[in-house]
């Protein structure tokens, strides 16, 4: 696709709401149809002038990965990472409330999660030993530190923080928001409102489709990269 945008695939590996790798992800990388992948390219190239550069935390998701999200979603006794991720919201409410659902737009292949890192990037610093990450609407300071510019709360921060309009966030935060929003946004993408950092590329060549092959680098195998 574009080997300058960054890639930090979460449910790849254990660093997520749930903590442990998703089913369906074999290897951490972005796939997206055709159309999606190409406007992810135009936006990022007009974001490198601008000193800024995409990072994409998930892209296409198999079925079988939101079936994971719905079992631990449905076990009211895994609450490992409520402090981090969910930690004013009642896990019994997730379905209610929006965060979870039995079907992802993202199983369609052209919608996209995706923050900002401002360069020239540098490695993030890896928490102090002892110190759990903070809570993901907390300060920049107290969260888990992955290195793109504040938006305002962390990566699937199961909050009304996470609606991109959300007044409660601070100037510099909207601005970070709005910028990643307006460069997709010339490409194609629409922001869903209640996370700043999900976009779906439209119109979607697929609408009607819930893919269920894993991710990894042979399901795409003989397809132009």
């Amino acid at each position: 696709m574009d080997p300058t945008i960054r890639q930090d695939i979460r449910y790849a590996g254990p660093r997520n709401f749930v903590g442990d790798p998703i089913d369906g992800y074999r290897e951490p990388v972005c796939i997206l149809t055709r159309p999606a992948a190409d406007a992810l390219r135009r936006a990022q190239a007009a974001l490198l002038r601008q000193g800024h550069a995409l990072k994409v935390y998930d892209c296409y998701r198999p079925q079988r990965a939101v079936d994971h999200f719905v079992r631990w979603a449905e076990d009211p006794d895994d609450q490992r990472h409520k402090a981090e991720f969910y930690p004013r919201v009642d896990k019994s409410r997730l379905f209610e409330d929006g965060y979870i659902a039995r079907r992802s737009g993202h199983s369609r292949g052209s919608t996209v999660d995706v923050t900002l890192v401002r360069l020239p990037d540098l490695p993030a610093s890896p928490p102090r030993p002892g110190r759990e990450p903070g809570a993901c609407g907390a300060p920049r300071a107290e969260r888990y530190p992955d290195g793109p510019v504040d938006m305002g709360t962390g990566f699937d921060c199961f909050d009304t923080l996470s609606h991109t309009d959300d007044p409660r966030v601070g100037e510099a935060q909207r601005e970070n928001r709005r910028r990643l929003r307006t460069a997709l946004a010339a490409e194609g993408f629409v922001n869903l409102p209640e996370e700043w950092w999900h976009f779906t590329y439209r119109p979607e060549p697929f609408p009607d489709s819930h893919f269920d092959f894993p991710v990894a680098r042979r399901s795409v195998a003989g397809h132009r990269p």
